[in-house]
């Protein structure tokens, strides 16, 4: 089938790879504007936009996105993922077999922006990706395709999204396979059952220190790579990017040093403790437990947070 593919995050890379190299023929790629980042606030493009630029594809980065990028590319159908705008009913319509999203969740569960942290954070064992015919309602389409995975114990929201749009990219092409040969079937989604995972916000990774460690260990699994989650020591931000809680049974008041061994630091949380493992002060690079005490001196009896 032709195929306008729509896309913007590191997410959808695979997606669209993925098409480039199958039977379907992708006839535009959409992404957004290129948008200033870093402290330079220089003009960066997207991660699909690189790719699609590797691969040779036309490209259209449309600053109101409708139904007019769409004409005179005879597409039959519009493939999505992890674009960051909703898609509008002119844009549905434009093509005659629909649009289909790639979703890192199993729908109904974790409808929106940061599914895979939220399913991090609520300590879910299985993860997964769906494929829908979009609507525009927000992830709430007809289901085509969807593929479950175990979480693994330490996994963190980056390297779990990582594997998820591996996941999604194959499941995507199967998805459009079994709708060109009129073999897919769609079935509604369960509203009554729908969650949602609304976007981070910089403030919900403050770690709480009364939390439970295994709590605390979940948010820093669930705001890598953003925002990162984040304490204090000394009056200066400190982010935890590894952690896990402490085997042996350790207590104290809630954010207090409790032990500082050479490649972690024994905080006391809410309920046990927790061992940090990766950290980044600020103003640095992320380092480990063993190069941060190389250059600062904790005790124990020091507070966090």
């Amino acid at each position: 089938m032709r195929v306008v593919f729509f896309g913007t995050a590191e997410f959808a890379v695979p997606s669209l790879e993925r098409l480039a190299r199958s039977s379907h023929e992708v006839v535009l790629c959409v992404t957004r504007p290129d948008r200033p980042q870093g402290r330079g606030l220089r003009h960066e493009p997207s991660p699909v936009k690189r790719s699609a630029q590797r691969l040779g594809l036309p490209l259209a980065q449309p600053e109101r996105l409708d139904a007019r990028v769409c004409e005179g590319r005879a597409a039959e159908v519009g493939a999505l993922a992890a674009y960051g705008r909703l898609v509008t009913r002119d844009v549905l319509d434009a093509f005659p077999r629909g649009m289909v999203g790639v979703h890192p969740s199993l729908l109904p569960k974790y409808r929106g922006a940061a599914p895979v942290a939220w399913a991090l954070l609520n300590g879910e064992t299985r993860a997964g990706v769906t494929i829908f015919r979009m609507n525009e309602r927000l992830d709430a389409g007809e289901l085509i395709l969807q593929e479950p995975v175990a979480i693994e114990p330490q996994e963190d929201a980056a390297a779990l999204t990582a594997r998820l749009a591996l996941l999604g990219a194959e499941t995507l092409v199967r998805a459009l396979d079994a709708l060109a040969g009129g073999r897919a079937r769609l079935s509604p989604q369960d509203d009554s059952q729908a969650t949602c995972a609304p976007k981070l916000t910089k403030e919900q990774g403050r770690i709480d220190w009364g939390q439970p460690a295994e709590a605390i260990a979940r948010l820093v699994r669930a705001m890598t790579p953003w925002p990162g989650a984040a304490t204090a020591w000394n009056g200066e931000p400190l982010k935890v990017w590894r952690a896990s809680p402490r085997a042996s049974a350790t207590s104290g008041k809630p954010g207090r040093i409790l032990r500082v061994e050479p490649d972690r630091i024994a905080v006391a949380a809410g309920n046990g403790a927790i061992d940090l493992l990766e950290v980044q002060p600020a103003g640095r690079r992320k380092q480990s437990v063993k190069e941060f005490l190389s250059g600062h001196t904790l005790r124990p009896g020091d507070q966090l947070g």
